[in-house]
């Protein structure tokens, strides 16, 4: 897939998690032994952080965006839409994909990301291009439909 490469913002579409927004870690065009069909390697957020207005203080923006939960998830690239927003998010160095085949560090992988989300979403202005500013603002935004 051409459109679909890692960092893509894409919306998933089927499953627990439909509806929900995440960012493309790789892509597997052709498949591998386990699964024969394309399919990629996703973060997203099963919970996004909750609303934040300007008259919070840094301490209230900080607990209400606490609440994101992150998921990471293999696939199927018929069951993902991809948007036209990219975001800049390391997610290649905070995804072992060995690591997920065993749960407990699956566990220790989402308290990453979780990490990397947070960082990210309190820090969105120190984003150095406009464009994946703007995917970063998507990425966190409740998806409206």
């Amino acid at each position: 897939m051409a459109i679909i490469k890692s960092g893509k913002v894409v919306i998933v579409l089927a499953g627990r998690h439909a509806g929900k927004k995440a960012v493309v870690v790789k892509t597997f065009d052709d498949g591998n032994s386990d699964k024969r069909f394309s399919h990629c390697l996703v973060a997203g957020l099963a919970r996004g952080p909750r609303k934040v207005t300007r008259s919070m203080n840094k301490a209230k923006v900080e607990k209400r965006s606490k609440t994101m939960k992150p998921f990471i998830k293999y696939i199927n690239v018929r069951h993902i839409f991809p948007t036209r927003y990219v975001v800049d998010l390391d997610l290649k160095k905070a995804v072992d994909e060995a690591d997920l085949v065993d749960a407990e560090r699956k566990v220790d992988v989402k308290k990453n990301l979780k990490k990397l989300f947070h960082d990210r979403y309190l820090n969105q202005k120190e984003v150095t291009s406009e464009k994946k500013a703007q995917g970063s603002s998507y990425f966190f935004q409740k998806l409206k439909f």
